[in-house]
């Protein structure tokens, strides 16, 4: 019979062994228990400090689901409403242009940004690049956030929505799909209708009570020892530490006045298993109800219609998948690159932190590993081939 563990370990050094990745782990639960646990090279390699249980990393795109999962909360005790739009929480959505070939046009009053475009990435708003107004005033407005880290003067959550509201929008509301900023403006919603710090919001609805202890949008400095580096891959090919602030999240992990919904977030495996059990459960945890199952239903069969589907179409390696609620949705497992499930949902992020729910299997796979561009990487779907055969 197939030693699954002993093939995991194998598929991890080997990836560290060739330089792919510094350091890696991975935590697997099927019907609630843990089945596989497993660790390979190094969150410091100059101190010699390894990929442990207790690691901390940064999330990057995987804070995603949890934004969307506390405008789940809000949504299911009637104190937001999809249909709203952005502009009633931040003036500078009111009267929005988008681009049309290259042209800026006027939203009408039936095509604005809402929170349902938020969470499915349809809103038009995206993250820097080069291509277009809409990227390139994206990208002045991150360049200008960033140089403020550290400092007395760093711009907050609430700021930055207002002020990427006024940049005309990729696309008319509603009329395709591009992964953006849509994450980091619901998280600063969230702040204007709880009259809370998102981090305090989050912290109270769901990482205290789920005890999710090390969960947080910076890593105070008793924990420090704990957070891994980032790396990157040379020229040469070898690892060098990368100490650059992407994306306005603090490479350091220092206090943000930015809690970035979109990309802020750190992490442990158990602590994100935590949250992951919770929804696989239908919306309970150690016997405390956080959503209903209704929600969880809503909140996890997300999918952008065909019309938007075409762009989400050309993301290479989401073959068979759709998108909703800030998650990617395995809707055509014959299409898709891996193993896995017809239901399946979950997202990774820029550094390569992974997170999978398969409802069908009863399975939760987790994988950190802090790596530049990595996202979900070849090593990750070897793990999950491994882990789903």
């Amino acid at each position: 019979m197939r030693d699954k563990l002993k093939l995991i370990q194998e598929a991890m050094d080997k990836a560290v062994d060739r330089k792919e990745i510094a350091g890696v782990n991975l935590l697997v639960n099927r019907h609630g228990e843990e089945i596989f646990y497993a660790q390979s090279g190094y969150a410091d390699i100059d101190a010699g400090k390894k990929m442990d249980r207790d690691t901390i990393c940064h999330l990057y795109s995987q804070s995603k689901p949890i934004t969307a999962a506390a405008a789940m909360l809000l949504m299911q005790d009637g104190i937001i409403d999809l249909n709203e739009p952005v502009e009633n929480f931040f003036d500078s959505f009111k009267e929005q242009e988008y681009l049309e070939r290259g042209e800026k046009k006027k939203t009408t009053w039936d095509k604005r940004v809402r929170i349902f475009d938020l969470l499915n990435m349809t809103s038009g708003l995206v993250y820097p690049g080069e291509n277009t107004e809409s990227e390139k005033a994206t990208a002045i407005l991150f360049e200008d956030a960033i140089e403020r880290l550290g400092s007395d003067n760093q711009m907050t959550t609430l700021e930055f929505a207002d002020k990427i509201g006024k940049i005309p929008l990729q696309f008319m509301p509603g009329s395709s799909f591009q992964y953006g900023t849509s994450a980091d403006v619901l998280g600063a919603v969230i702040e204007k209708v709880t009259g809370m710090k998102f981090g305090d919001f989050l912290k109270e609805r769901l990482f205290d009570p789920l005890g999710m202890k090390d969960t947080a949008f910076f890593v105070p400095e008793d924990k420090k020892d704990r957070l891994s580096k980032v790396y990157e891959k040379n020229s040469d090919g070898n690892l060098s530490v990368f100490t650059g602030d992407h994306l306005i999240i603090r490479n350091d992990a220092g206090p943000n006045a930015f809690e970035s919904g979109g990309a802020g977030l750190f992490s442990t495996l158990d602590d994100y298993m935590k949250f992951a059990q919770m929804l696989l459960a239908g919306g309970t945890y150690n016997g405390k109800e956080y959503m209903t199952k209704d929600t969880v239903r809503f909140f996890t069969s997300g999918a952008l219609s065909k019309t938007q589907q075409k762009a989400l179409d050309n993301w290479q390696g989401l073959e068979g998948h759709t998108y909703g609620n800030l998650m990617r949705v395995m809707t055509s497992p014959e299409q898709a690159l891996i193993l896995g499930h017809k239901g399946e949902y979950g997202w990774d992020g820029w550094l390569g932190a992974y997170f999978m729910n398969d409802p069908e299997a009863d399975t939760t796979i987790l994988m950190m590993t802090q790596m530049r561009d990595y996202g979900t990487g070849h090593l990750t779907r070897r793990l999950r081939n491994i882990v789903l055969s």
